[in-house]
Protein backbone atom coordinates (compact mmCIF):
# COMPACT_ATOMS: atom_id res chain seq x y z
CA UNK A 1 0.00 0.00 0.00
CA UNK A 2 1.33 3.48 -1.03
CA UNK A 3 2.09 5.80 2.04
CA UNK A 4 0.21 8.84 1.76
CA UNK A 5 0.30 11.63 4.34
CA UNK A 6 -1.22 14.56 3.27
CA UNK A 7 -4.41 15.02 1.47
CA UNK A 8 -6.97 17.68 0.27
CA UNK A 9 -10.87 16.75 0.75
CA UNK A 10 -14.20 18.51 0.83
CA UNK A 11 -16.78 18.16 2.85
CA UNK A 12 -20.28 19.08 2.99
CA UNK A 13 -22.86 18.19 5.61
CA UNK A 14 -26.72 17.46 5.21
CA UNK A 15 -29.38 20.46 4.63
CA UNK A 16 -32.32 20.14 7.03
CA UNK A 17 -35.36 18.88 5.60
CA UNK A 18 -38.24 21.38 4.65
CA UNK A 19 -41.72 21.95 7.12
CA UNK A 20 -44.56 21.62 5.23
CA UNK A 21 -47.98 23.45 5.11
CA UNK A 22 -50.80 21.16 5.79
CA UNK A 23 -54.09 20.51 7.27
CA UNK A 24 -56.30 18.26 9.10
CA UNK A 25 -59.91 17.74 6.87
CA UNK A 26 -61.26 14.47 7.86
CA UNK A 27 -65.06 13.69 7.37
CA UNK A 28 -67.06 13.80 11.03
CA UNK A 29 -64.10 15.38 12.78
CA UNK A 30 -65.58 19.16 14.41
CA UNK A 31 -62.42 20.79 14.35
CA UNK A 32 -59.40 20.77 12.27
CA UNK A 33 -56.83 22.65 12.17
CA UNK A 34 -52.81 23.21 11.22
CA UNK A 35 -50.57 19.66 11.69
CA UNK A 36 -47.95 20.17 8.88
CA UNK A 37 -44.56 18.43 10.34
CA UNK A 38 -41.25 20.24 10.96
CA UNK A 39 -38.19 18.43 8.28
CA UNK A 40 -35.31 16.15 9.82
CA UNK A 41 -31.97 17.11 10.73
CA UNK A 42 -29.27 16.84 7.67
CA UNK A 43 -26.14 14.04 8.43
CA UNK A 44 -23.45 15.37 9.64
CA UNK A 45 -19.42 14.78 8.91
CA UNK A 46 -17.74 12.91 11.64
CA UNK A 47 -14.02 12.27 11.92
CA UNK A 48 -13.17 8.70 13.31
CA UNK A 49 -9.81 7.26 14.71
CA UNK A 50 -9.59 3.69 13.97
CA UNK A 51 -6.58 0.88 14.54
CA UNK A 52 -5.40 -1.27 11.12
CA UNK A 53 -5.05 1.78 8.88
CA UNK A 54 -1.54 3.96 8.59
CA UNK A 55 -1.96 6.05 5.53
CA UNK A 56 -4.36 8.36 3.82
CA UNK A 57 -4.10 6.65 0.62
CA UNK A 58 -8.06 6.27 0.98
CA UNK A 59 -8.04 10.51 0.54
CA UNK A 60 -5.91 10.16 -2.59
CA UNK A 61 -8.89 9.85 -5.29
CA UNK A 62 -12.14 9.90 -3.15
CA UNK A 63 -12.17 13.58 -1.98
CA UNK A 64 -15.13 15.11 -1.96
CA UNK A 65 -17.95 13.80 0.74
CA UNK A 66 -21.46 14.81 1.32
CA UNK A 67 -24.47 13.87 3.77
CA UNK A 68 -27.61 13.54 2.75
CA UNK A 69 -30.61 16.46 3.58
CA UNK A 70 -33.24 15.14 5.85
CA UNK A 71 -36.63 13.74 4.90
CA UNK A 72 -39.48 16.45 4.60
CA UNK A 73 -42.31 16.77 7.25
CA UNK A 74 -45.44 15.81 6.49
CA UNK A 75 -49.10 16.11 7.49
CA UNK A 76 -50.78 14.57 10.68
CA UNK A 77 -48.06 16.32 12.65
CA UNK A 78 -45.44 13.80 11.16
CA UNK A 79 -41.52 15.51 11.68
CA UNK A 80 -39.24 14.23 8.77
CA UNK A 81 -36.61 11.41 8.83
CA UNK A 82 -33.08 12.30 10.19
CA UNK A 83 -30.21 11.54 7.76
CA UNK A 84 -27.48 9.09 9.09
CA UNK A 85 -24.07 10.78 9.40
CA UNK A 86 -21.04 10.07 7.12
CA UNK A 87 -18.30 8.65 8.83
CA UNK A 88 -14.78 9.35 7.80
CA UNK A 89 -12.40 6.94 8.62
CA UNK A 90 -8.29 7.73 9.10
CA UNK A 91 -5.42 6.41 10.94
CA UNK A 92 -4.39 7.50 14.34
CA UNK A 93 -2.54 10.34 14.53
CA UNK A 94 -4.32 12.14 12.18
CA UNK A 95 -4.21 16.27 12.16
CA UNK A 96 -7.52 17.75 10.63
CA UNK A 97 -6.75 20.75 9.86
CA UNK A 98 -8.85 24.05 7.88
CA UNK A 99 -8.26 25.08 4.47
CA UNK A 100 -5.70 27.81 5.82
CA UNK A 101 -3.71 24.71 6.77
CA UNK A 102 -2.98 25.91 10.43
CA UNK A 103 -6.14 26.21 12.23
CA UNK A 104 -6.56 22.63 14.20
CA UNK A 105 -9.76 20.96 14.25
CA UNK A 106 -9.41 17.98 15.85
CA UNK A 107 -5.91 16.06 17.03
CA UNK A 108 -6.65 12.22 16.51
CA UNK A 109 -4.57 10.74 18.51
CA UNK A 110 -6.98 7.77 20.37
CA UNK A 111 -8.40 4.88 18.87
CA UNK A 112 -12.44 5.36 18.55
CA UNK A 113 -11.95 9.47 19.33
CA UNK A 114 -14.30 10.89 16.78
CA UNK A 115 -14.89 14.52 15.85
CA UNK A 116 -17.78 16.10 14.60
CA UNK A 117 -15.97 18.48 11.47
CA UNK A 118 -19.59 19.81 10.05
CA UNK A 119 -22.86 19.86 11.57
CA UNK A 120 -26.04 18.94 9.49
CA UNK A 121 -28.45 21.71 9.49
CA UNK A 122 -31.93 21.67 11.54
CA UNK A 123 -34.58 20.78 9.73
CA UNK A 124 -37.76 23.84 8.94
CA UNK A 125 -40.60 24.33 10.86
CA UNK A 126 -43.93 23.29 9.61
CA UNK A 127 -47.06 25.05 10.15
CA UNK A 128 -48.15 23.38 13.44
CA UNK A 129 -45.10 24.67 15.26
CA UNK A 130 -46.96 28.53 13.84
CA UNK A 131 -49.91 27.72 15.25
CA UNK A 132 -51.66 30.21 18.40
CA UNK A 133 -54.33 31.07 19.95
CA UNK A 134 -54.80 34.15 17.22
CA UNK A 135 -53.67 32.67 14.54
CA UNK A 136 -55.01 29.45 14.13
CA UNK A 137 -54.16 28.48 10.40
CA UNK A 138 -50.82 29.77 9.74
CA UNK A 139 -49.64 29.25 6.76
CA UNK A 140 -45.98 29.95 7.02
CA UNK A 141 -43.57 26.46 6.79
CA UNK A 142 -40.00 27.18 6.85
CA UNK A 143 -36.73 25.41 4.34
CA UNK A 144 -34.36 23.57 5.95
CA UNK A 145 -31.57 24.94 7.65
CA UNK A 146 -28.33 24.52 5.38
CA UNK A 147 -25.34 22.13 6.46
CA UNK A 148 -21.97 22.97 6.92
CA UNK A 149 -19.86 23.00 4.60
CA UNK A 150 -15.65 23.13 4.01
CA UNK A 151 -12.43 22.29 2.49
CA UNK A 152 -10.44 20.33 5.20
CA UNK A 153 -6.86 19.29 5.12
CA UNK A 154 -6.20 15.43 6.59
CA UNK A 155 -2.00 15.37 8.35
CA UNK A 156 -0.91 12.15 9.56
CA UNK A 157 1.97 12.47 12.34
CA UNK A 158 2.94 8.87 13.15
CA UNK A 159 2.32 7.74 17.09
CA UNK A 160 6.27 7.29 17.85
CA UNK A 161 7.80 7.43 21.13
CA UNK A 162 11.25 7.86 19.71
CA UNK A 163 12.46 9.41 17.00
CA UNK A 164 15.36 9.03 14.52
CA UNK A 165 16.91 11.62 13.03
CA UNK A 166 20.07 12.90 11.06
CA UNK A 167 22.13 12.81 7.65
CA UNK A 168 21.52 10.59 5.04
CA UNK A 169 23.35 7.43 4.99
CA UNK A 170 23.70 7.64 8.99
CA UNK A 171 22.94 4.14 9.54
CA UNK A 172 19.21 4.86 10.95
CA UNK A 173 17.56 2.43 8.40
CA UNK A 174 19.76 -0.40 9.85
CA UNK A 175 19.79 0.85 13.21
CA UNK A 176 16.07 0.23 13.18
CA UNK A 177 15.97 -3.35 11.40
CA UNK A 178 18.59 -4.29 14.28
CA UNK A 179 16.46 -3.15 17.33
CA UNK A 180 13.17 -4.12 15.93
CA UNK A 181 10.90 -6.66 13.59
CA UNK A 182 11.17 -3.86 11.22
CA UNK A 183 12.76 -3.91 7.39
CA UNK A 184 13.23 -1.21 5.86
CA UNK A 185 15.16 -0.74 2.67
CA UNK A 186 18.65 -0.63 3.21
CA UNK A 187 21.70 0.56 0.76
CA UNK A 188 24.97 2.01 0.28
CA UNK A 189 23.53 5.56 -1.61
CA UNK A 190 21.49 8.60 0.25
CA UNK A 191 17.65 8.85 0.52
CA UNK A 192 16.98 5.02 0.71
CA UNK A 193 14.24 5.37 3.00
CA UNK A 194 11.78 7.86 1.18
CA UNK A 195 8.63 7.11 3.53
CA UNK A 196 8.62 7.01 7.48
CA UNK A 197 9.14 3.67 9.21
CA UNK A 198 7.97 2.68 12.30
CA UNK A 199 9.15 -0.25 14.23
CA UNK A 200 8.45 -1.88 18.19
CA UNK A 201 12.00 -2.06 20.51
CA UNK A 202 11.38 -4.79 23.01
CA UNK A 203 13.99 -4.37 25.94
CA UNK A 204 12.37 -7.02 27.66
CA UNK A 205 8.70 -8.83 28.71
CA UNK A 206 7.11 -5.54 29.86
CA UNK A 207 9.14 -2.84 28.15
CA UNK A 208 8.73 -1.71 25.00
CA UNK A 209 8.61 1.43 22.41
CA UNK A 210 8.20 2.78 19.13
CA UNK A 211 10.65 4.14 17.13
CA UNK A 212 10.31 6.19 13.94
CA UNK A 213 13.02 6.83 11.21
CA UNK A 214 12.40 9.28 8.67
CA UNK A 215 14.06 10.25 5.65
CA UNK A 216 17.07 11.81 5.88
CA UNK A 217 18.12 15.90 6.36
CA UNK A 218 20.29 17.59 4.22
CA UNK A 219 21.26 21.50 4.23
CA UNK A 220 18.73 23.77 3.54
CA UNK A 221 16.09 21.27 3.76
CA UNK A 222 13.12 23.66 5.38
CA UNK A 223 13.79 25.30 2.13
CA UNK A 224 12.83 21.92 -0.22
CA UNK A 225 16.57 20.52 -0.99
CA UNK A 226 16.00 16.64 -0.72
CA UNK A 227 13.27 15.53 0.93
CA UNK A 228 12.55 18.93 2.11
CA UNK A 229 11.14 18.95 5.51
CA UNK A 230 8.08 17.20 5.10
CA UNK A 231 8.21 14.09 7.29
CA UNK A 232 9.81 16.25 10.17
CA UNK A 233 5.72 15.89 11.57
CA UNK A 234 6.37 12.22 11.98
CA UNK A 235 8.30 13.11 14.72
CA UNK A 236 6.72 15.64 16.74
CA UNK A 237 4.39 13.74 19.03
CA UNK A 238 7.88 11.89 20.06
CA UNK A 239 9.27 11.79 23.64
CA UNK A 240 12.81 12.07 22.62
CA UNK A 241 15.20 12.48 19.49
CA UNK A 242 17.81 9.69 18.76
CA UNK A 243 19.99 11.86 16.68
CA UNK A 244 22.82 9.03 14.64
CA UNK A 245 25.62 10.87 12.96
CA UNK A 246 28.23 9.04 10.51
CA UNK A 247 31.54 8.32 12.29
CA UNK A 248 32.84 7.45 9.24
CA UNK A 249 33.15 11.21 8.17
CA UNK A 250 35.73 13.20 8.60
CA UNK A 251 33.35 16.04 9.99
CA UNK A 252 30.86 14.66 12.59
CA UNK A 253 30.37 18.33 14.12
CA UNK A 254 29.33 19.60 10.70
CA UNK A 255 26.73 17.02 10.60
CA UNK A 256 25.10 17.57 13.79
CA UNK A 257 25.10 21.00 12.88
CA UNK A 258 23.54 20.61 9.49
CA UNK A 259 20.40 18.87 11.12
CA UNK A 260 20.24 20.74 14.44
CA UNK A 261 19.83 23.53 11.99
CA UNK A 262 17.09 22.28 9.69
CA UNK A 263 15.50 20.78 13.35
CA UNK A 264 14.97 24.85 14.73
CA UNK A 265 13.98 26.22 11.05
CA UNK A 266 10.93 23.28 10.84
CA UNK A 267 9.90 24.39 14.63
CA UNK A 268 6.89 22.32 16.05
CA UNK A 269 9.34 22.21 19.16
CA UNK A 270 11.59 19.93 17.20
CA UNK A 271 15.03 21.42 19.01
CA UNK A 272 13.56 21.57 22.12
CA UNK A 273 12.85 17.98 22.63
CA UNK A 274 15.36 15.36 24.54
CA UNK A 275 17.83 14.45 22.21
CA UNK A 276 20.25 11.52 22.49
CA UNK A 277 23.54 11.40 19.99
CA UNK A 278 25.11 8.81 18.93
CA UNK A 279 27.94 8.70 16.78
CA UNK A 280 27.33 5.40 14.27
CA UNK A 281 29.34 2.94 12.14
CA UNK A 282 31.64 2.26 15.46
CA UNK A 283 33.33 -0.51 13.10
CA UNK A 284 34.26 1.85 10.34
CA UNK A 285 36.43 4.13 12.81
CA UNK A 286 39.78 3.67 13.90
CA UNK A 287 40.34 4.08 17.56
CA UNK A 288 42.54 7.14 17.07
CA UNK A 289 39.05 8.29 15.19
CA UNK A 290 36.86 7.17 17.70
CA UNK A 291 38.54 10.07 20.33
CA UNK A 292 38.78 12.66 18.24
CA UNK A 293 35.54 12.70 16.78
CA UNK A 294 33.64 11.54 20.11
CA UNK A 295 35.94 14.43 22.13
CA UNK A 296 34.60 17.22 18.98
CA UNK A 297 31.72 16.57 18.82
CA UNK A 298 31.03 16.84 22.94
CA UNK A 299 33.16 20.09 22.98
CA UNK A 300 30.46 21.17 20.13
CA UNK A 301 27.61 20.40 21.97
CA UNK A 302 27.83 20.01 25.34
CA UNK A 303 26.26 16.29 25.50
CA UNK A 304 27.51 13.17 26.30
CA UNK A 305 28.15 10.97 23.06
CA UNK A 306 27.48 7.91 22.63
CA UNK A 307 29.53 5.07 20.11
CA UNK A 308 27.52 2.74 18.78
CA UNK A 309 27.16 0.20 15.72
CA UNK A 310 24.12 -0.56 14.30
CA UNK A 311 25.95 -3.35 12.25
CA UNK A 312 27.89 -4.89 15.14
CA UNK A 313 25.02 -3.96 17.40
CA UNK A 314 27.94 -2.47 20.05
CA UNK A 315 26.31 -0.30 22.00
CA UNK A 316 23.11 -0.08 21.31
CA UNK A 317 21.51 -2.27 24.28
CA UNK A 318 23.15 1.20 26.30
CA UNK A 319 21.61 3.48 23.87
CA UNK A 320 17.73 1.68 24.25
CA UNK A 321 17.76 1.90 27.58
CA UNK A 322 18.60 5.45 26.98
CA UNK A 323 16.15 6.25 25.27
CA UNK A 324 13.42 4.10 27.27
CA UNK A 325 14.30 6.11 30.11
CA UNK A 326 13.96 9.38 28.77
CA UNK A 327 10.57 8.11 27.15
CA UNK A 328 9.24 6.95 30.67
CA UNK A 329 10.40 10.44 32.27
CA UNK A 330 8.96 12.67 29.94
CA UNK A 331 5.15 10.30 29.79
CA UNK A 332 5.42 11.03 33.68
CA UNK A 333 5.68 14.72 33.64
CA UNK A 334 2.71 14.47 30.90
CA UNK A 335 0.82 12.71 33.80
Amino acid sequence: MKFLDEAKIWVKAGDGGDGVIAFRREKYIEFGGPDGGNGGKGGDIVVEAVPGLNTLIDYRYAQHFKARKGGNGAGADRTGAGSDDVVLKVPVGTVILAEDKETVLADMVQEGQRAVICRGGDGGHGNAHYKTSTNRAPRRADKGYPGEERWLWLRLKLIADAGLVGLPNAGKSTFLSVVSAAKPKIADYPFTTLTPQLGVVRLNATEEFVLADIPGLIEGAAEGAGLGTRFLGHVERCAVLLHLIDGSQPDPVRAYETVRAELEEYGGGLAEKPEILALNKLDAMTPQGRTSRVRALERATGKPVALISGATQEGVPEVLRRLADTIHAARAEQG
